[in-house]
């Protein structure tokens, strides 16, 4: 066996790349087909977006053995991954700013087709003091307890990190409960013009980064009650952390701007 004399990790050849782009093109197909109402269209979604789940799941379950049995992640390639984990952060951020330029250009200078108003003739916006400020206030607290739970298990406290995880599970889990009930009670759809496509466009997918982020922190949980992290080897758990501090961001904006100010 060869010795190594760097501190790099050279992945070896994997077919979980492909298979996961060819999953993901079925996916979007799926959707485009069912959105459509073609034949088979929820059938090729579904088969696209399990076999996503399923090979995500086995791809990270290496990216794990690597990093946390197999010692690959050295602090060089813990450096790498910190950087490119900020890149991306930053491309969601250059994401979101999209949809936002579109809310704000409509709202600052509203065309003749929706009454040169804003919000447009006929369209209720929803109160901002409801549900929008209780949701609010469950990120602020959920962004208090995930801070809590990383500096828990930095000090190497079993309880407080377990207390702190689970506070943080639970008002991420109550904030998309309560976002999907605002959804069924909402006034208008996404089809009302441009003020329901850009509002179910920003809250919709911020809805799924908390899904995600979510997601995220219960698998690092899972993790942690396995004895996977320790002071040195928590990195996965620090990106979930950057990743909720970054939806909290984000929601306190979409507050502001959609709720508050757009309404």
């Amino acid at each position: 066996m060869r010795r190594k004399f760097h501190p790099f990790h050279l992945v070896t050849q994997s077919l979980w790349p492909l298979l996961i782009s060819i999953a993901a093109y079925f996916t979007a197909v799926g959707a485009t087909m069912y959105m459509h109402s073609y034949s088979f269209g929820r059938f090729v979604f579904f088969w696209g977006f399990v076999h996503v789940i399923v090979i995500m799941t086995l791809w990270w379950r290496d990216v794990i053995r690597e990093g946390t049995f197999e010692g690959m992640h050295t602090k060089k390639v813990q450096a790498g991954l910190k950087l490119g984990f900020i890149l991306f952060i930053v491309s969601e951020v250059m994401f979101f700013f999209g949809f936002f330029w579109a809310f704000f250009h409509s709202a600052a200078m509203p065309s003749i087709a929706i009454g040169s108003i804003w919000p447009p003739y006929a369209i209720n916006p929803f109160n901002p003091f409801g549900i929008p400020l209780v949701n609010t206030c469950l990120l602020l607290l959920s962004g208090v307890t995930i801070t809590y739970t990383h500096h828990a298990l930095i000090n190497h406290d079993f309880y407080k990190t377990y207390v702190g995880f689970c506070e943080t599970i639970f008002y991420a889990t109550l904030f998309t409960l309560l976002q999907l009930k605002e959804y069924c009670d909402a006034p208008f759809a996404i089809s009302d013009g441009i003020f329901g496509s850009v509002f179910f466009l920003i809250t919709g997918l911020h809805g799924v980064h908390v899904i995600i982020g979510t997601i995220f922190i219960l698998v690092c949980f899972l993790r942690f009650l396995e004895g996977h992290f320790r002071f040195k080897n928590n990195i996965a758990f620090d990106f979930s952390v950057w990743y909720w501090h970054f939806v909290d961001a984000i929601w306190l904006f979409v507050f502001l701007a959609i709720y508050i100010w757009g309404s």
